[in-house]
């Protein structure tokens, strides 16, 4: 009786391995595939970032749960404030979480810009980005975006581009200038996480917006076109 225990106890423990050394290698996959296909649509540094007519930015808290300022909200602000005044992007989608009255990710996003001179008829708030796939698929369907340059972090910025190109939206990324802290490392080990269970979301359970709503396409600011005078020179005939 006890040999025979012992040996369901070794098959059970080597099938949990199995499953756990299983489970690690589609953790590992799912990550080096969401990497290596989103890659090519990355850029670095602002005047690499390929122009578009919206950009999108992903909301986040303004502070910390130590009660800092958060440097992650602010690289996105200065990014997205500079792409603006570059001309890179013509309009910024503000998505962000506003659960409660108390909590409004896209009118501190708003606040914050405007003070950096972006004028608010460049600024569209969206209330019911929730999560990195309801903010890239209301944008395709509520905002009636086909095109955008999200900016983000750069190990945010993968599995954005990665659900907004699985979406079919043309979406590229430009990675809001950063400074290292101190507890990045969760963030960063969340995130692989998250793009494993992102796989799961589109290949698998066919995930769908908390919220749609109707459509609301963006206005962009209509530019005047730049007429240039034509400059006529008459030369007088010749005399012969």
């Amino acid at each position: 009786m006890y040999s025979m225990l012992l040996r369901w106890a070794k098959r059970l423990l080597m099938s949990l391995g199995a499953l756990l050394l299983l489970a690690a290698l589609l953790f590992v996959l799912g990550n080096l595939y969401v990497l290596g296909t989103t890659a090519r649509y990355i850029d670095r540094q602002i005047p690499e970032c390929r122009p578009a007519d919206v950009g999108i930015v992903f909301g986040t808290s303004h502070w910390t749960r130590s009660g800092l300022r958060n440097p992650h909200f602010h690289a996105r602000m200065r990014t997205s404030a500079t792409l603006i005044a570059e001309q890179r992007v013509s309009h910024l989608l503000l998505s962000g979480d506003n659960r409660t009255q108390a909590y409004n990710e896209p009118r501190a996003m708003w606040r914050d810009l405007h003070r950096r001179g972006v004028p608010a008829d460049q600024l569209t708030m969206d209330f019911a980005g929730f999560s990195t796939y309801d903010t890239l698929a209301r944008a395709r369907d509520v905002f009636q975006l086909e095109h955008a340059l999200l900016v983000t972090q750069s190990w945010h910025l993968p599995r954005a581009i990665f659900i907004g190109r699985a979406l079919g939206m043309d979406v590229t990324g430009c990675v809001a200038e950063e400074r290292p802290t101190a507890d990045e490392w969760r963030l960063r080990v969340r995130e692989w996480a998250a793009r494993v269970a992102t796989l799961g979301d589109i290949y698998v359970w066919d995930r769908q917006p908390y919220f749609l709503g109707p459509a609301e396409p963006i206005e962009l600011r209509s530019v005047e076109p730049v007429i240039t005078p034509t400059l006529y020179i008459f030369e007088p005939e010749s005399s012969e």
